[in-house]
């Protein structure tokens, strides 16, 4: 899963993004609504969270011409506005959750996971496929029964392909949600980390499809 963070305050943008990788997310930090806004409209993310007081184009901008353009991507607004007035005007530019400074890191985290987890249409919050589990609130995942140890980089493919499973995941889709921006992707990286997911949870679990991507099934 990858997060777009759009703050200006580099010290808590840095520790929100050290916490979030921790919890296995690719991050891209942007430290303006300019930025923010570009990187929104032009590269694929899971979900974002959003600033309002940013230089050079305020957050209620940025969110608002996300949707004029039709992105549907999920957007929590991180701010240390708390009026009411801000809250409605964040919603009515189409912010999905607000989360007001100061705030816990875990809290932010978890609202992260079910904004993602709704947005691919599951309204439970563990998800299965044959033998395998994912409690997408907590980010863990289980084969029969037992928990599963997973790389930062196993774990995004795997949340991605078990999101939305039974559906064929395009190779392209695939890497931007499990790389960062500025990442140096080896042309084969992708198909080193499926091929070591085959190993632990099964070669039939994920089916190449020639010519597009992966698919999770349980068989």
């Amino acid at each position: 899963m990858r997060v777009l963070l759009v703050e200006d305050d580099t010290a808590l943008a840095e520790e929100v993004a050290h916490a979030l990788r921790a919890e296995n997310f690719a991050v891209d930090i942007a430290a303006n609504g300019e930025d923010g806004a570009h990187l929104g409209a032009t590269e694929r993310y899971d979900v974002a969270v959003l600033d309002l007081g940013l230089p050079r184009v305020d957050g209620l901008t940025v969110l608002s011409g996300w949707r004029a353009a039709g992105l549907t991507l999920p957007v929590l607004i991180l701010t240390a506005r708390d009026g009411w007035s801000e809250k409605v005007a964040g919603f009515k530019a189409g912010a999905d959750d607000y989360l007001i400074k100061p705030f816990r890191v875990a809290e932010l985290v978890m609202r992260l996971r079910a904004l993602v987890r709704r947005a691919a249409g599951h309204a439970a919050t563990r998800v299965t496929c044959g033998p395998l589990v994912f409690d997408a609130q907590l980010g863990s995942f289980e084969l029969d029964g037992l928990p599963l140890r997973l790389t930062a980089f196993e774990w995004r493919v795997l949340s991605v392909l078990m999101l939305r499973r039974e559906t064929v995941v395009e190779r392209g889709e695939l890497t931007e949600r499990v790389y960062e921006y500025d990442a140096d992707v080896d042309s084969n990286s992708l198909e080193v980390i499926v091929g070591r997911l085959r190993r632990k949870i099964g070669a039939g679990m994920i089916e190449t499809v020639r010519g597009r991507g992966y698919c999770l099934t349980a068989g």
